[in-house]
């Protein structure tokens, strides 16, 4: 298979309420609006994917989807998204494998991991070195 493009699709419970968390408090630009002007879909930019939020689920994503984010200093995204009124579930920290993580939720439930990825790690080594 080869995957051209890619996006996550969401189905919120409450579309404008998920619609102002993705765009106002994580920040995330919009690629584009579809649909009756008066509840449009949002697509938005997910670093080199699409983040789809649009149409209506019948109570919350449920506890599967996650979505993963690294950022450049997960401390200040987290100031940032509280400030902003995001849920941190669980505040950054270094994990086992090396990584800084922090948990949020949007409106919905769904898991949206903050991670940072320090200098020294190997995901940040040229795989060739």
């Amino acid at each position: 298979m080869e995957v051209l493009s890619s996006r996550i699709l969401l189905r919120p419970a409450d579309i404008e309420r998920s619609r102002r968390f993705y765009r106002d408090v994580l920040g995330l630009a919009v690629y584009r609006e579809f649909g009756p002007p008066d509840s449009p879909g949002v697509v938005f930019f997910l670093g080199p994917g699409f983040l789809e939020v649009s149409g209506h689920g019948p109570g919350g994503a449920g506890p599967c989807p996650m979505i993963w984010l690294q950022v450049r200093d997960v401390r200040a995204e987290r100031d940032r998204l509280a400030a902003a009124g995001a849920r941190v579930v669980r505040e950054p920290r270094e994990e086992p494998w090396g990584l800084v993580e922090m948990w949020i939720e949007d409106p919905d439930g769904v898991k949206i991991v903050i991670v940072e990825v320090p200098e020294g790690h190997p995901l940040r080594r040229d795989p060739r070195s």
